[in-house]
């Protein structure tokens, strides 16, 4: 018969075997309070159990959540309060997991236990709590690099004389908005940086439809807002002395003299607004700009692009080629692409960069970008910066995503012959950015208004640069070929049109689907 002392160790249920003990312990990591259920602490166990299942639950929520919508995972991801959320909820969770797996060991370890059931006990609670903590170190991680890389890339605040973030009506009612994309080409190489690719992006709001307004890199007699620093330091008739691509160095060098705002992050990227968008008519609110060297490490993260070449393009220092045909592209040769000018020149080069960006936002798969974030971050990090405020970034994220499913992109090259570099005709430049914005607008209205049925033909705009829409005629030339076109008044050449990206005729913004292969 049993003696009082064993029915109360047993009503207790600890378990009494070294073995037994090791197994519980080892099972609270994956079920926390089943040791306490089986060592007769019913109470801690139920809620141990209940609270686990109902976070696993919610986890289970979250990452449906955010996993099914990988852009409302995005705008979360670019949210502070939600990366320190993650944050303090990934170090709570494991302190309390680990404290669980403590306690289970403490709860149903032999008594008496000697040297060694200690050491087997000890060793196998360090190692259940190193793998509650790897994956809350991972998660703490992740938020603490994204918070930083936040920091560093976008703008702390909205600028000063901008109405308050309202995140119901991020756009402040504007129906389009328009982003100066600027591609620096600095180097050890050389000294500073040309903004050597400059491109303005008009986006509807509503539809995601973009127009990619490029501006060629050698424009002379840049002109300047009238009253800017910028035009009184290059008054008429004199005016600028050099390319348009020497303006962001140019203000970097001398920024309390002519930059619009000396105390801004970027004083000449800032500057360059104003600038572009009097040449262009445009009114870019936000500029985002890149090195075109570091470029190269962001194509690398997420994984290369995809692009079919229509002819080889030699690249490197040492007569690489890359072949004509579908290539898969990594970020050193993905550089080389958008900035090759062999065999070709500044405006096939212009198409190209276009095309990037295009490639880019079609190709940019979840999860190549996930298994390569770090690498992205760091990228990013070093080579981007922009003064959206981090207040505007979920707005830009849902943007992004609604100009990647649903909206056309559009180009409109300011390049020979409709615009000469050498002598621009800013009235006229300023005219053919409106009418490509315009037209998108048009059609968009009568998109909206027409009955649905079969996909119209394309338009003029729509077909391969330099085709209209009567099969292939173009400006300057008559039904019956008889009279040279723009193409070959210009070139001299035998081709009726441009046969390289980045090449158009006619003052129409063409479909970028045409312009890239």
């Amino acid at each position: 018969m049993a003696s009082p002392g064993d029915e109360r160790q047993e009503a207790a249920g600890r378990p009494s075997g070294l073995g037994r003990a090791l197994l519980l312990t080892a099972a609270s990591l994956v079920l926390p309070g089943i040791a306490h259920l089986r060592s007769g602490r019913r109470t801690a166990g139920i809620v141990l159990l209940s609270g686990y299942a109902a976070l696993m639950a919610a986890g289970i929520a979250v990452g449906v959540l955010v996993l099914g919508d990988m852009a409302r995972g995005a705008t979360m991801a670019v949210q502070g309060r939600w990366l320190l959320t993650a944050s303090a909820a990934a170090f709570a969770g494991a302190v309390v997991w680990m404290a669980v797996v403590v306690h289970s060991w403490a709860i149903t370890r032999p008594r008496p236990s000697g040297a060694g059931a200690a050491t087997a006990g000890g060793a196998l609670v360090v190692l259940l709590c190193l793998v509650v903590a790897a994956p809350a170190a991972a998660v703490m991680h992740t938020s603490y690099v994204t918070y930083s890389t936040l920091s560093t890339v976008f703008g702390s605040e909205d600028p000063l004389d901008d109405p308050p973030h309202d995140a119901a009506n991020p756009w402040n009612d504007r129906d389009r908005i328009e982003v100066l994309l600027i591609g620096g080409d600095s180097g050890s190489n050389r000294y500073g940086m040309r903004n050597d690719s400059t491109m303005v992006a008009s986006i509807d709001v509503h539809t995601g439809d973009t127009v990619l307004i490029g501006i060629p890199r050698n424009l002379e007699d840049v002109q300047f807002p009238k009253g800017s620093k910028l035009a009184e330091a290059y008054p008429p008739p004199a005016g600028y002395d050099n390319l348009f691509n020497d303006i962001y160095q140019r203000v970097a060098e001398h920024p309390e003299q002519l930059a619009e705002n000396p105390a801004a992050d970027d004083p000449a990227a800032d500057t360059l607004k104003s600038v572009v968008g009097y040449i262009t008519g445009l009114d870019p609110e936000y500029y985002a700009l890149v090195d075109m060297k570091g470029f190269e490490g962001i194509i690398d993260a997420i994984g290369g692009i995809d692009v079919y070449l229509e002819d080889p393009i030699p690249y490197g220092l040492e007569g690489d080629v890359l072949e004509a045909g579908q290539q898969h592209l990594d970020g050193n040769q993905a550089l080389w692409y958008g900035r090759s000018r062999v065999n070709s020149d500044d405006y096939t080069r212009m198409g190209r960069q276009g095309c990037l960006i295009k490639y880019v936002a079609e190709q940019a798969d979840p999860a190549a970008v996930l298994s390569g974030y770090q690498d992205l971050a760091g990228a990013a990090k070093r080579t981007l910066r922009t003064d959206i405020p981090q207040t505007k970034a979920p707005a830009f994220v849902e943007l992004a995503d609604l100009v990647d499913e649903e909206g056309a992109m559009r180009t409109l090259q300011l390049t020979p012959p409709q615009v000469d570099p050498a002598y621009p005709d800013w009235k006229e430049i300023r005219a053919m950015v409106a009418d490509a914005v315009e037209e998108q607008e048009r059609e968009q209205g009568d998109g909206a208004d027409a009955a649905p049925g079969p996909d119209p033909s394309p338009s003029a705009s729509d077909a391969p640069t330099g085709e209209g829409a009567d099969g292939g005629q173009e400006q300057g030339q008559d039904q019956n070929g008889g009279d040279e076109t723009e193409w070959q008044e210009y070139t001299g050449l035998d081709d009726p049109s441009p046969t390289t990206p980045g090449r158009q005729v006619g003052d129409d913004a063409g479909s970028l689907d045409a312009l890239c292969p």
